[in-house]
């Protein structure tokens, strides 16, 4: 299922999630004009590498800093232009709410601690992978989880794939956002133990691990002064 919009109108120009948005496609254009070796070089030093992490003898290679830094630059890299929109796209679509909900500022480092908490989860169950692994999906999976304890009964209009033009079905967020997480839980325990997982596989675990600490972060955030996102809220 494919998200095409909600039916929540955020009550400001969503600043964060605009900027989010263009440093992505920012650094998405930065990674056209390498040529293969160097976007393989910038992968390597840019990306979550478990092994970098899980294996001392490597990771003595590197500094403190180069180790902390590919959790906040793999946020902003993506495997290629489907890649990007799609991520992009989902943010845009969740991501006004949320940074309506929270405040830009704490919107901002929520957003950056969801990303970071899906990369150790990521890490923690591919202990033994050399394989970089790039994209805002796990930070973006944080703020599905807030969206989805925020405004469960939002309405998304959805629709099934291949027939992008229509039928389109408005489906309660929490039934959407409820079916998306089933379904990376279940892909990421299908994926336990897998070999040889490349470039073009997907970190089910980064977005089950995005998403539940979306869910956790949220509770714990103050009730909004609005009757109407009260509504929205349980």
């Amino acid at each position: 299922m494919l998200p095409i919009r909600d039916n929540i109108p955020s009550r400001r120009i969503p600043i964060v999630t605009v900027v989010i948005i263009a440093l992505n496609v920012l650094g998405f254009l930065w990674e056209l004009q390498l040529g293969p070796r160097r976007l393989e070089r910038a992968f390597i030093e840019l990306a979550i590498v478990p092994v970098r992490y899980s294996i001392p003898e490597i990771a003595r290679s590197f500094s403190p800093a180069e180790q902390i830094l590919p959790f906040f630059s793999s946020m902003f890299l993506h495997g290629g232009w489907l890649h990007l929109i799609g991520n992009m796209w989902t943010l845009w679509i969740f991501g006004d709410n949320v940074e309506d909900r929270l405040g830009r500022g704490m919107y901002l480092a929520f957003y950056l601690a969801s990303g970071v908490v899906a990369a150790l989860m990521h890490i923690y169950t591919n202990l033994g992978s050399q394989m970089p692994t790039i994209g805002a999906s796990g930070a973006i999976a944080g703020v599905m989880g807030a969206y989805f304890r925020f405004y469960p009964h939002a309405r998304v209009d959805t629709v099934i794939p291949p027939f992008v033009f229509g039928p389109y079905f408005a489906l309660p967020a929490v039934l959407f956002l409820g079916w998306w997480f089933l379904l990376q839980f279940f892909n990421g325990a299908l994926s336990l133990g897998a070999e040889g997982r490349g470039f073009g596989g997907i970190a089910w675990w980064a977005h089950v691990g995005g998403f539940v600490f979306g869910v956790a972060v949220s509770l714990f955030a103050r009730r909004p002064r609005s009757a109407y996102h009260d509504v929205e809220v349980f």
